[in-house]
């Protein structure tokens, strides 16, 4: 009897598990730009989504030296920023104005849908941009590399850990 107690259990005890952890990641405030470390995104917290990304877009091209040679595959690439900051305002805001009447699997849902369009963005990313950095100068890319890594969290640090 106690095995088939313990073959119930298990599962139930992980589901409430990845319940839980899933609330707390929802439930938790994310942490604001307002305190990041990075040049030029002190006031980004209190801008909108599609401010941020002009100043993300602005600030990327001043430090990517984008010249006019690469200007038509930097504007490829900003359409791309551009278009996925808009489909993640879509679900933010639709996110923001149902969440009152959410049940909990609608919530889970609704954040399933934006990490979909998080990943599906970096997929349309990638093919813009690579063609991109394929034709930048040597300093250009250890530019973008510094960049991109330390826009995703990512420090000597860390690097040197992994």
């Amino acid at each position: 009897m106690k095995r088939i107690a313990c073959q119930f259990t298990y599962p139930i005890a992980l589901a409430v598990a990845v319940v839980f952890l899933a609330f707390m990641v929802l439930a938790s405030p994310s942490p604001s730009r307002a305190a990041s470390s990075e040049p030029g995104m002190a006031t980004a917290g209190k801008a909108s989504r599609p401010d941020r990304v002009e100043a993300r877009i602005k600030e990327l091209q001043t430090k990517l030296k984008i010249t006019p040679a690469q200007e038509e595959l930097w504007n490829n690439v900003t359409q791309v920023m551009r278009d996925n900051a808009e489909k993640m305002e879509a679900l933010i805001k639709a996110r923001s104005e149902e969440a009152s009447t959410m049940t909990a699997i609608d919530d889970l849902k609704s954040y399933g849908e934006i990490v979909e369009a998080h990943a599906d963005g970096i997929r349309k990313f990638i093919p813009a941009f690579e063609p991109l950095y394929a034709g930048m100068s040597d300093a250009q890319k250890k530019a973008a590399d510094t960049l991109f890594r330390r826009h995703h969290g990512v420090t000597k640090s860390k690097a040197k850990r992994k």
